[in-house]
C-alpha cells in the first residue's frame, strides 16, 4: 500500500527567475512541503521527531523537469511514501498544473540522531506510532 498526500500551492514571484519561470531548486523545496504535509496527515509532524532528537536527513534527491511552472500557477504536489523502515524512508513526487505533469522526483532519507549519526527509530518513543505505517506497506 502506498501512502500519499496532495498539497496545493500557488507559485510566488520570488520563486521565479527573470523569465518568469520557476527556478529549478524550488521544486526540491516543494517536495519538502509535500513530505511535511504527508507526515502531518499521518498525525506525525516533523516536530514530534525533532522533540525526540530525531531528524530525517536527505541522502539522495532527483528531479526530472518536464514543463515549466510560472508565476501565479496553481500547482498540486502529489507526495507518496514509497518505503519506510526503522532507518530510512523513500518518497516520490509529482508536480501538476491542472492535469499537466510539470516535474517528478524522488528523495531518500535516513533517520539521524542529535549528533547527526544514523539512528534506529525502534529505540525511540515515536516507534509505536510509526510501526502501523510500516505494516500498511505490505
Amino acid at each position: 500500500m502506498v501512502l500519499s498526500s496532495k498539497t496545493s500551492l500557488r507559485v510566488r514571484y520570488s520563486e521565479t527567475d527573470q523569465m518568469g519561470i520557476v527556478y529549478h531548486a524550488n521544486y526540491l523545496v516543494w517536495f519538502e512541503v509535500g513530505r511535511s504535509e504527508l507526515f502531518r496527515e499521518l498525525n506525525l509532524p516533523y516536530t514530534q521527531f525533532e522533540e525526540q532528537g530525531l531528524g530525517l536527513a536527505v541522502i539522495e534527491a532527483s528531479c526530472r523537469y518536464r514543463k515549466p511552472a510560472r508565476y501565479d500557477d496553481e500547482l498540486v504536489i502529489i507526495t507518496e511514501m514509497d518505503q519506510i523502515s526503522s532507518r530510512a524512508a523513500k518518497f516520490s513526487y509529482r508536480v501538476y498544473r491542472e492535469e499537466i505533469l510539470l516535474a517528478e522526483g524522488k528523495t531518500v532519507h535516513v533517520f539521524i540522531n542529535k549528533e547527526g549519526r544514523p539512528a534506529d527509530v525502534r529505540k525511540y518513543e515515536i516507534w509505536p506510532r510509526l510501526e502501523p505505517i510500516l505494516k500498511k506497506q505490505t
